[in-house]
């Protein structure tokens, strides 16, 4: 009955342990793992804006599906509404949606497009579709744009000109400048590099803003906007540190299209920052009609209205199906385990084994010159009764040796070597004084 007490607390813990590591939780690190929709709580999510919003009495709504959805909700009004979109996305735009978003706009809704263009926090590391999906939706291209390009002021001397570069050096320079892009791109930096929002001159958006600020988990690279062929692309603030522009206002019929260069302008560890906090009440006070709604497109970071993670948790009947295979799993560990082994019964040792045991255990404790003290002892017990005396010194056993005829003088002298070493307490190969002994002894039986 103990065994059985014991192996049941055992069970529990380890059950324990298994909820512990694996059960879902809402504490993770959000530089790697947060992303901008309305229920993040993370540095990236967009969840206290979502809070804000609704204490102030704006109402607002998790847009879980895609864009074609937005004409067919009756719960919408059908002007007057602000939809934000973060990208670079997850789930990719169709061309289908862009066209209902368009429309949608058009009917005098806006769209405000937080774009990881000047900076990169965590979730847009990679940028690959962030091209592809601006420009679908807005029709408005970026173009990456060199440092030397936005360089603050030309120098009043202009230096000498260099001297052109070899066929042999120009591959080794781009090769290297590659490498230290590559590296820069894809390193975390250890702490998140803060972007500034400055405005270029007053509007109704900018009203009392001052500065905002985004965060870069990675380093950011400039890109700069090309205004679209049909349209008009109003520049409404610029950074800081580079000079290239960051907000823009883009006219769509009734509508208006707003576009962010920072990504992480509203995200939770940037709202509280500088005036950003105060740039969303001003988009949102210009943008939202007195029945409009705020909202925050979850489908396309992944999100959808097919899977919601907190309804999954909340039904019992995942819960029912944990406990039953929790109760399964500890009937089977009380009984259908075998909680005592039976006894082995272990033959006696041999002889062999025995003393391979007793020689492993003297060899360890043993020093190598008693060792060797002791085999030159035996080696001379074993000479010839007529070489040696009761309480004789080995001096003249080393003469007699010395005078044999069948023993090699290297022999000899390697084995007075070794004896001197083994009376001086210095180590000595007792495998290759044993060998050489046993050689010597049956050179003197011959």
């Amino acid at each position: 009955m103990r065994e059985r007490l014991t192996t049941l607390g055992l069970a529990l813990a380890a059950l324990l342990l298994f909820l512990t590591l694996f059960v879902r939780g809402d504490g993770y690190d959000a530089r790697t793992g947060s992303l901008p929709t309305s229920i993040e709580r993370g540095d990236d999510g967009l969840l206290g804006a979502v809070t804000w919003l609704q204490e102030e009495g704006v109402r607002t709504l998790s847009l879980r599906e895609r864009f074609g959805a937005l004409a067919r909700r009756h719960d919408l009004p059908a002007a007057g509404n602000l939809l934000i979109v973060a990208m670079p996305a997850i789930t990719s735009f169709r061309n289908d949606e862009a066209v209902a978003l368009d429309q949608w706009v058009r009917n005098g809704n806006t769209l405000l497009i937080l774009a990881a263009i000047a900076d990169r926090p965590a979730w847009a590391r990679e940028r690959d579709v962030l091209d592809k999906d601006l420009q679908l939706l807005t029709g408005v291209e970026i173009e990456l744009v060199r440092h030397r390009d936005h360089a603050a002021a030309k120098p009043p001397h202009p230096p000498p000109p260099a001297p052109p570069p070899t066929k042999e050096s120009k591959p080794e320079q781009d090769a290297e400048t590659a490498t230290e892009l590559i590296a820069e791109a894809t390193q975390l930096l250890l702490q998140p590099r803060r972007g500034t929002l400055v405005p270029n001159r007053a509007h109704r958006y900018l009203a009392e803003v001052s500065s905002a600020y985004a965060f870069s988990d990675y380093a950011p690279r400039t890109w700069s906007v090309k205004v679209p062929r049909d349209g008009f692309l109003l520049a409404l603030a610029h950074s800081r540190e580079s000079g290239e522009g960051v907000l823009w206002v883009l006219p769509d019929g009734r509508g208006t299209m707003i576009i962010s260069g920072f990504g992480s302008l509203f995200s939770n560890r940037a709202l509280g920052q500088g005036d950003n906090a105060r740039l969303l009440a001003n988009i949102v006070a210009a943008s939202v009609g007195p029945q409009g709604v705020v909202l925050f497109d979850d489908e396309h970071q992944g999100l959808s209205v097919t899977y919601d993670a907190r309804k999954f948790y909340r039904d019992r009947r995942l819960y029912a199906t944990l406990a039953t295979i929790a109760a399964v799993w500890l009937v089977w560990v009380l009984g259908g385990t075998r909680l005592r082994m039976p006894r082995a019964r272990l033959p006696a040792p041999r002889e062999e084994e025995l003393l391979r045991a007793t020689g492993t255990f003297l060899a360890r404790v043993l020093q190598p010159s008693a060792a060797a003290r002791r085999m030159f002892e035996n080696f001379f017990q074993r000479l010839p009764p007529a070489t040696r005396q009761p309480g004789s010194a080995p001096a003249p056993l080393w003469e007699w040796l010395q005078n044999h005829p069948r023993l090699a003088r290297g022999d000899l002298t390697q084995l007075k070597a070794w004896y001197a070493d083994a009376y001086s307490d210095r180590r000595v190969p007792l495998a290759r004084l044993h060998n050489l002994i046993i050689r010597t002894e049956r050179q003197l039986a011959t």
